[in-house]
């Protein structure tokens, strides 16, 4: 028997409940890209990486891809504010 739960959504209330993390990986001479998790912390939901979603780069530096990784999460937290993904 399975031991799967139902765990319902819980939609943010504040930028606090979102956990946010960016990273670089380097893919060849210059060659930065963004890597970024962000997960609800209110429901444990991921809400990047998903199937399909972009690749953040190239970029020429490691901090333009960190940078540019860092405000493409902040941006998806303040799109679940307005509008979560349930």
């Amino acid at each position: 028997m399975s031991k799967t739960a139902f765990i319902p959504s819980v939609p943010a209330a504040s930028e606090d409940d979102f956990e946010i993390s960016a990273k670089s990986k380097l893919a060849g001479y210059r060659r930065f890209y963004g890597v970024l998790k962000v997960v609800r912390t209110t429901d444990g939901r991921v809400l990047f990486p998903f199937d399909g979603a972009p690749e953040l780069g190239p970029y020429p530096t490691k901090l333009e891809a960190v940078a540019a990784a860092q405000v493409y999460g902040e941006h998806i937290a303040l799109s679940d504010l307005a509008r979560p993904e349930l």
